[in-house]
């Protein structure tokens, strides 16, 4: 069927939303826009004027058409190398979707983003819609064809896993710099004491190379294992510069919320850790490096008017 001007209108106008929706869903800007694209598709076969609420019926179908997607991808990351990551997006990333409030600046995290991979597809899709978007459990039901009742209590239950993953304490935007650019500093200096007194005792960092760059399979834990393998990974070495084309230009950024390093060879993007910060310190480095899933930073990168100047070059 063909659809008329103001019917792609009607579409494109919820496009930003549907692609906020699906990166949540499915972690993968790659994967979010496919999925969005299937919808378009969808949305032409129909006969638009006789669908009521346009908005309902797009969401519909898209947390429909993850939710399939989510059930293979579980099967697809059982055979993938090493650990799995979210795709990191950079500051400005239209797919972030609405920052308004806390609720919503949290359903994006990359922390969060990585504890959501631990919930079914439903949890996931309830957890989603309400708490970044605030629908209401009647309009979620009618998208997941469950009952009202039921919606609330997959809700409850994902928000506590949730939160039985995160014990995080809020910190604001400046001490959360001041904490990074520390431990930066302290990194590069090579002094161990000073990078562990600002990691939190159960510190965690993991890398997703996907195979294509080498990433231990398991996390470093705890504080003092975190820390060497922070000061190891900036030591210089012949074999770095020659896995990525040269010698990172390291700055510090925003990704999905919260700080970031952006590691850049030639206005290529080839690494971006983001770095959970609480009060307490640093709880997680959560290292992308996978060049498939770098693809969109490197675009957000190249489009963003200013980067300031690098912190360093790493090894």
């Amino acid at each position: 069927m063909t659809l008329t001007a103001r019917d792609v209108d009607r579409f494109e106008a919820s496009r930003p939303r549907l692609e906020a929706i699906a990166y949540r869903l499915l972690g993968s800007a790659g994967e979010a826009e496919d999925a969005v694209q299937e919808t378009f598709l969808r949305w032409q076969a129909v006969d638009a004027d006789r669908v009521e609420i346009p908005e309902a019926w797009l969401t519909k179908v898209l947390t429909n058409l993850c939710l399939n997607q989510l059930t293979s991808a579980r099967a697809r990351r059982e055979t993938y190398v090493g650990q799995w990551l979210p795709e990191p997006l950079l500051a400005g990333d239209p797919m972030l979707g609405p920052a308004d409030t806390a609720e919503q600046r949290e359903s994006v995290s990359y922390a969060v983003l990585t504890l959501m991979e631990r919930l079914s597809p439903n949890e996931r899709a309830v957890y989603v819609l309400r708490e970044a978007f605030d629908y209401p459990h009647r309009e979620i039901a009618e998208i997941l064809d469950i009952t009202e009742a039921a919606c609330q209590q997959i809700f409850h239950r994902a928000k506590k896993h949730v939160a039985d993953g995160r014990a995080r304490t809020e910190i604001d935007g400046t001490a959360a710099r001041r904490i990074v650019e520390e431990f930066l500093t302290a990194a590069r200096n090579g002094r161990i004491e000073s990078l562990v007194r600002l990691l939190t005792q159960d510190a965690v960092a993991v890398g997703d190379g996907g195979g294509k760059v080498p990433a231990r399979a398991k996390a470093f834990e705890g504080a003092v294992a975190v820390a060497k393998f922070v000061w190891g990974l900036l030591k210089p070495a012949a074999a770095k510069r020659a896995l990525v084309g040269g010698s990172p230009e390291v700055y510090t950024w925003t990704a999905n919320g919260e700080p970031a390093l952006v590691a850049v060879v030639d206005g290529r993007v080839v690494g971006v850790v983001c770095l959970e910060v609480t009060a307490g310190g640093i709880a997680a480095l959560r290292s992308q490096i996978n060049p498939d899933k770098l693809e969109r930073a490197t675009a957000r990168w190249a489009a963003a008017p200013d980067h300031g100047q690098p912190l360093f070059e790493a090894f």
